[in-house]
């Protein structure tokens, strides 16, 4: 049977993964060395070395390029666009190397895509980008016309996960209700009404705090901050996406250190750790305003869902909206493919970017 190839860039690592329609064959996870990383500091000077770990990913596994059926990336930064599976363009990748709305690693998943695909003579795909734009026109206001809220999010995992949980309780997706919450280095928290991300906090610089960011700051004091003339655009930048949150308080985005110095009787560590879980639930309770308290339930996932006592806080505050799923990790991999499957078996349309 032909094979859907599946490609998921991380800013140190490869995901690689192939299925059988929507049946995980084999998946791993390449990750690039220190060495790598030192010789290829910028992000699309890797691209020979992640595309060349995909092919040997391939020859080990005895899967000839003819042995493909379609290929499908991860998609970045692109410009705004709907939910979906989109056909891999020129002008796609032409803007994930400008980086329009910003570098990410995510960006190099439909060019990878693209290459290998074209080698195999099949179509290449992405599914459900980070930019992602679905939003109605109130959820754009930020209080100032040169700033404008934008799109980006943990897209495809939101959807994935909004699948599973319509099918869980039983529903049509495409006429549900969900706050869904993705909980990892970055956090997304969204309305998600009859499949469409309506709303969703701006992982990089706005919602709760993170592992290792911010999130949403008092503005006043952050001014002072930025012209005190003690740090630059970059330090700035950095203190609020890779520096901040628990990286910030307690010198670790690992939660399970935090967890472990909380058993041993780290107040100020179980403080911190619980002041994340209650700005978690408190943007849930905002994004439950706008579905008007229609909430056919709370969906958490990614990585920190794993953790038992942070979903226990986070529930013991939002249970009385709706009842809370769990669904641990992240399904990216199986999500890129399913589109790719919806659009093969003539279930969804495709998309032109």
């Amino acid at each position: 049977m032909k094979k859907i190839l599946a490609i998921n860039p991380g800013s140190t690592s490869t995901k690689i993964a192939l299925f059988e329609r929507s049946r995980a064959i084999v998946q791993t996870n390449i990750t690039l060395t220190t060495l790598d990383l030192q010789q290829h500091p910028d992000l699309w000077d890797q691209f020979g070395l992640r595309k060349q770990s995909i092919l040997s990913f391939l020859e080990t596994h005895n899967i000839l390029l003819s042995d493909l059926e379609a290929v499908v990336g991860r998609g970045g930064l692109l410009k705004p666009i709907p939910g979906g599976t989109y056909i891999v363009s020129e002008s796609m990748v032409t803007d994930a190397r400008r980086g329009i709305q910003g570098q990410h690693a995510s960006n190099l998943g439909c060019a990878l895509a693209s290459d290998i695909a074209q080698a195999a003579g099949v179509t290449a795909y992405t599914v459900d980008p980070v930019c992602v734009d679905e939003f109605e026109p109130l959820a754009r206001y930020s209080g100032y016309p040169l700033i404008e809220r934008r799109a980006l999010s943990h897209a495809l995992n939101i959807h994935a996960v909004g699948h599973k949980a319509a099918e869980k309780l039983g529903i049509a997706y495409q006429t549900s209700n969900f706050v869904v919450t993705h909980l990892g280095g970055g956090i997304s928290i969204c309305a998600l009404r009859n499949g469409r991300i309506i709303d969703v906090n701006d992982a990089s610089s706005d919602g709760p705090f993170t592992p290792e960011r911010t999130g949403s700051l008092p503005m006043q004091p952050f001014i002072g901050l930025a012209c005190s003339g003690e740090y630059s655009e970059q330090d700035l930048r950095k203190l609020v996406m890779g520096n901040g949150g628990l990286v910030a308080y307690l010198r670790t985005n690992d939660a399970r250190e935090v967890e472990q110095r909380i058993k041993d009787g780290d107040s100020q560590a179980a403080e911190i750790y619980e002041a994340m879980a209650y700005q978690i639930a408190k943007e849930i309770g905002a994004m439950s305003t706008v579905l008007l308290g229609k909430v056919n339930g709370i969906v958490i996932t990614g990585g920190l869902a794993q953790s038992t006592m942070l979903i226990n806080w986070i529930q013991n505050r939002v249970h009385f909206i709706a009842d809370v799923l769990v669904f641990p990790g992240e399904f990216e991999m199986e999500a890129l493919a399913a589109g790719v499957v919806r659009v093969l078996e003539g279930i969804e349309q495709v998309r032109t970017y």
